[in-house]
């Protein structure tokens, strides 16, 4: 069993940058896949990046590419979401998801075993 907790969420002014966490538990947590995704209000929660086990591939939604990078912490149990040039249709809960299969090429959310609660993110114009 793994349990997620994001944590870096918060207010910043467009064109701005905050760095999410997804802290993890778990001894087998360095060998999966990991996603990020997103839900704004009204909206269907979508991918932004992933990551694979070990951090050797990463993948991201056209949307974020060259702005937002995926990479995972040396000790292997926390992965980040670094997001610049924010702007505020980026508003959301960001999410981070993990997948003991290893599927870091996956944008689906079913592939995703394990979930965190959510970090909102707030944009301002």
């Amino acid at each position: 069993q793994v349990q997620l907790v994001e944590s870096g969420g918060g207010l910043v002014q467009a064109g701005g940058s905050l760095r999410l966490s997804c802290a993890a538990s778990g001894r087998t947590f360095s060998s999966y896949a990991v996603g990020w995704f997103r839900q704004a209000p009204g909206k269907e929660r979508e991918f932004v990046a992933a990551i694979s086990g070990y951090g050797g591939n990463t993948y991201y939604a056209d949307s974020v590419k060259g702005r937002f990078t995926i990479s995972r912490g040396n000790a292997k149990n926390t992965v980040y979401l670094q997001m610049n040039s924010l702007n505020p249709e980026e508003s959301a809960v960001y999410y981070c998801a993990a997948d003991p299969r290893g599927r870091w090429y996956s944008t689906t959310l079913g592939t995703y075993d394990y979930w965190g609660q959510g970090t909102q993110v707030t944009i301002s114009s």
